[in-house]
């Protein structure tokens, strides 16, 4: 992948799967890394499909567009799969993510015959056990980096609980259900 990664992410309006994108840049950057981190935007209501794009890299980084072909696909909503073509030029030696409470055999056939790796996690389950409510890109961006390898775990840990403390300084509570939603998702993938 000549040190750079790209990745794409399909989720639904409230998702969080612009939001996901943006940490991952972040936390990719705050390391040392080139990033770029952006959504597309289209009709921007809730429940409507968007689509976000991580590019990362030891090296800099001169292509400014979209991604066409991704080494690694996010899927946020599995009801996407029926929708979008989600695999559209997702590379063979990359690797698609789902967010579904299916099991992999079942998911598989919904993939326009793509050949790559396919990795499941149910978020919805994770989210449970750990933040008490519905947020499926936490689950997300840990499962995807532990996939993509693009950051090492135990630095995605750390790097997101510096960021996470920033960001929620004023609901410290906060912080404790997502490290719990990270670590549990990093486990979880399949």
């Amino acid at each position: 992948m000549n040190g750079l990664t790209e990745i794409r992410w399909h989720g639904r309006g409230g998702q969080g799967a612009k939001t996901a994108a943006l940490l991952l840049a972040d936390v990719a950057f705050s390391i040392g890394k080139y990033v770029q981190g952006f959504p597309e935007y289209g009709p921007e209501r809730m429940g409507a499909p968007v689509t976000a794009y991580d590019r990362i890299s030891d090296k800099n980084i001169r292509v400014h567009s979209n991604i066409y072909d991704p080494d690694f696909v996010v899927v946020v909503d599995d009801t996407l799969l029926k929708d979008v073509d989600v695999t559209s030029g997702l590379k063979k030696d990359g690797a698609i993510l789902i967010n579904t409470e299916k099991d992999k055999e079942e998911i598989i056939p919904l993939l326009n015959g793509y050949e790559g790796e396919v990795h499941v996690i149910n978020a919805r389950k994770v989210c449970k056990e750990t933040l008490g409510k519905y947020f499926p890109n936490t689950p997300m961006l840990a499962a995807i980096v532990k996939i993509s390898k693009v950051i090492q775990e135990d630095v995605f840990l750390k790097e997101m609980e510096t960021s996470l403390k920033h960001k929620f300084a004023k609901k410290p509570e906060v912080l404790e259900g997502n490290m719990k939603a990270l670590k549990l998702a990093l486990q979880e993938v399949c």
